[in-house]
C-alpha cells in the first residue's frame, strides 16, 4: 500500500513539474527511449506562460504547489550538476527558499519542547518571524545576560510536521530512483538510488539544528584568524534539536549590490574576499559552506563577510584537495600529462585507459582558454569541461568534487556580480599556491612521513585483536566449507514474501505511471 501511495504522489509531482516547465528546462542531451519520450511529453505539457521564465523561477512556482520536501529536493539537486546540468544547478543554488511562515504560537511550543523551559525564561523578547523556508523560520529575539545586559539574537525554529511530510515524499523519490535505475540503463552510472539515500541522510541531518550549530562552531574555529570572514556565534544554552539560537547579524546582503556601493564598501575587494575565503576553507580545512548564494552572505559595516545558514556543508579529504590543486596548477602550466597522471594516481580513471590519450583529451579542454582574457576565464567552467571529458574515460561520479564544483561556480558568480572585471586566477593563485607549497613540496614529505608513522603505531596496537579475529574468521570459513551456509526456515519464508510483495507493488506502480503517461499523451494530442 505504501508503494501505491508513493506512486500516486509521484504522478502528481511529475504533473506539476511538467506543467510548470521544470522538466522542460532539464538537459535532454544523452536521453533516449522512454526518457526522451517523457521529456518530450513534459515539454508539450508546460504552460505557455513558463516559456520566458528561468529554471529557478519555474522551480519556485512548482515548489509552491508541491510543498517543502521539493524545496529540499531542488536544493539537493543544485549539488549535482552531473544530473541536471551546471546552469540549472547554479540557478537552483541561487533559489530563494521562501515559504509561508507558520504561527508564532507553534514556534514557541517547539522551542519549549526542545529546550524544556518557557519561552519567557529563555528570551527577554521574541518577535514574529522575518523569514520562512522549507525546513525552518527565523525569529528576531533578545536575550538578557546575568549582568542585565541585552543581546539581539536570531532564533531558527523547525517547521511543525516537516519530518513526517518529508518521510512521506521520500517514498516517492525512492520509487522514482528505483524505476530510473531499472529502466534507464544510461542513468545507472549516476546511481539514482544512492542519490536518494544521500538526500534522505543530508536532509535528516539538516533537520537537527544541533548539527547546524556544530557546523557553525567548526567553521568559526577554522576561520578564527582569517581576514575578512566569520560566521555567527552559536548560543548553545538556547539550542536544541528543533531550535538554533545564534548571534544577530546587522549587515547588508551581498545580493544588494547598490546598497553595498552606497554604504561605501570596496566591491572589488569584497569579490576577492569571497573567492579566497571559499578556497581557503576548501583547500586548507577540507570543510566549506556549500550554500554560498548571495542571500546567505552579509557584509557588516567593517567590510567583513559573515556567512549564515550552514545547513549544507561540504567536506573533501586530503586526496581530493591534492587532486584539485594539482589539476589547477597543471592547467596553468599547460602540463596536461601531469594532470592526466593525477587522475590515474587518485584512482578516478580506470587503469585500463591510456594516460597519453587522456592527456590529449585534457589538452582539448585547456588550450581553448589560453587566449582568453583573465577576466573571462571561469574556474568553475573549466571544471565542468574537465568532468565532461572524464565521463568519456569512465570516471565515476564523485559527489564531493561535484559539490565543490557547484559551490565554486556560485562563489565565482558572487564575485563577478560585485566586480564584472574580476580576475579569478589572480585571486585564487595566492591561496592555491600557498597550499601547493605546504602540501606538495618538501613540507608535504615530512607531513606524510609523520602520518605514516602514526598509522603504523595504531596498526601495531591493533595487531593482537586483528590476529584473534583472523583466527575466528578462518575457523568459521572452514565450517562453512564443510557444511555449507544455512538459513533458518522462517528467514527463507520472509525473504520469499518480501520479494513477492516488492514485485507486486512495483508492477502496480508502473501501471499507474504508464496509465498517467497515456492520459497525458491523449490530453495534449
Amino acid at each position: 500500500m505504501a508503494n501505491l501511495f508513493a506512486a500516486l504522489r509521484l504522478v502528481r509531482a511529475v504533473w506539476v513539474l511538467s506543467r510548470e516547465g521544470v522538466i522542460a528546462a532539464l538537459p535532454r542531451q544523452g536521453l533516449s527511449g522512454p526518457a526522451l519520450t517523457g521529456h518530450t511529453i513534459a515539454t508539450r505539457l508546460a504552460r505557455k506562460r513558463t516559456e520566458g521564465l528561468g529554471s529557478a523561477q519555474r522551480m519556485t512556482r512548482a515548489i509552491a504547489r508541491l510543498g517543502p520536501s521539493y524545496a529540499k529536493l531542488g536544493q539537493f539537486l543544485a549539488t549535482r550538476p552531473d544530473i541536471i546540468g551546471l546552469q540549472m544547478a547554479v540557478d537552483l543554488a541561487n533559489l530563494q527558499d521562501n515559504m509561508e511562515s507558520f504561527p508564532s504560537a507553534d514556534a514557541y511550543r517547539r522551542i519549549e519542547e526542545s529546550l524544556g523551559l518557557p519561552v519567557d525564561d529563555l528570551y527577554a523578547r521574541i518577535e514574529d518571524p522575518i523569514a520562512a523556508a522549507s525546513i525552518a523560520q527565523v525569529h528576531p529575539a533578545v536575550t538578557r545576560g546575568a549582568n542585565g545586559g541585552e543581546r539581539k539574537v536570531a532564533v531558527k525554529v523547525i517547521r511543525p510536521g516537516v519530518r513526517a511530510r518529508f518521510d512521506r515524499d521520500l517514498e516517492a523519490f525512492f520509487l522514482f530512483a528505483r524505476l530510473q535505475e531499472r529502466y534507464i540503463p544510461s542513468s545507472r552510472r549516476l546511481r539514482p538510488v544512492a542519490i536518494a539515500e544521500t538526500l534522505a541522510q543530508s536532509t535528516r541531518i539538516e533537520m537537527d539544528l544541533r548539527l547546524e550549530g556544530a557546523a557553525l562552531s567548526e567553521l568559526a574555529e577554522n576561520t578564527r584568524d582569517d581576514p575578512g570572514f566569520r560566521v555567527p556565534k552559536v548560543d548553545w544554552q538556547r539550542t536544541g534539536r528543533d531550535v538554533l539560537t545564534m548571534e544577530w547579524i546587522d549587515g547588508i546582503k551581498m545580493s544588494d549590490v547598490n546598497a553595498l556601493r552606497a554604504a561605501g564598501h570596496d566591491l572589488p575587494k569584497l569579490a576577492v574576499n569571497v573567492i579566497q575565503s571559499f578556497l581557503r576553507h576548501a583547500m586548507r580545512d577540507g570543510f566549506f559552506h556549500a550554500d554560498m548564494h548571495p542571500g546567505n552572505l552579509f557584509v557588516v559595516p567593517n567590510g567583513d563577510i559573515v556567512a549564515v545558514d550552514l545547513g549544507i556543508a561540504g567536506r573533501i579529504g586530503i586526496k581530493e584537495r591534492r587532486f584539485l590543486a594539482e589539476i589547477l596548477y597543471g592547467f596553468i602550466r599547460r602540463d596536461y600529462r601531469r594532470v592526466a597522471e593525477v587522475h590515474f594516481e587518485a584512482g578516478y580513471v580506470p587503469a585500463s585507459h591510456d594516460v597519453e590519450a587522456f592527456a590529449q583529451a585534457l589538452r582539448a579542454v585547456g588550450e581553448p582558454i589560453r587566449d582568453q582574457s583573465a577576466d573571462t576565464i571561469s574556474m568553475g567552467n573549466l571544471l565542468t569541461l574537465l568532468f565532461d571529458v572524464t565521463d568519456i574515460f569512465d570516471m565515476q561520479t564523485r559527489p564531493e568534487l561535484l559539490l565543490l564544483q557547484k559551490t565554486m561556480v556560485v562563489a565565482e558568480g558572487n564575485a563577478r556580480m560585485l566586480d564584472p572585471q574580476f580576475d579569478m586566477w589572480a585571486a585564487a593563485e595566492p591561496i592555491v599556491g600557498e597550499w601547493v607549497r605546504h602540501n606538495l613540496g618538501p613540507a608535504a614529505l615530512v607531513n606524510d612521513t609523520r602520518e605514516g608513522l602514526h598509522a603504523a603505531y595504531r596498526l601495531a596496537r591493533q595487531l593482537p585483536d586483528l590476529a584473534k579475529r583472523t583466527e575466528q574468521l578462518t575457523h568459521e570459513i572452514g565450517e562453512m566449507a564443510e557444511i555449507g551456509m544455512k538459513l533458518a526456515p522462517e528467514t527463507v519464508e520472509a525473504i520469499g514474501k518480501a520479494e513477492a510483495r516488492e514485485s507486486r507493488w512495483g508492477r502496480v506502480a508502473l501501471w499507474i505511471i504508464a496509465l498517467a503517461a497515456i492520459w497525458v499523451a491523449i490530453a495534449v494530442s
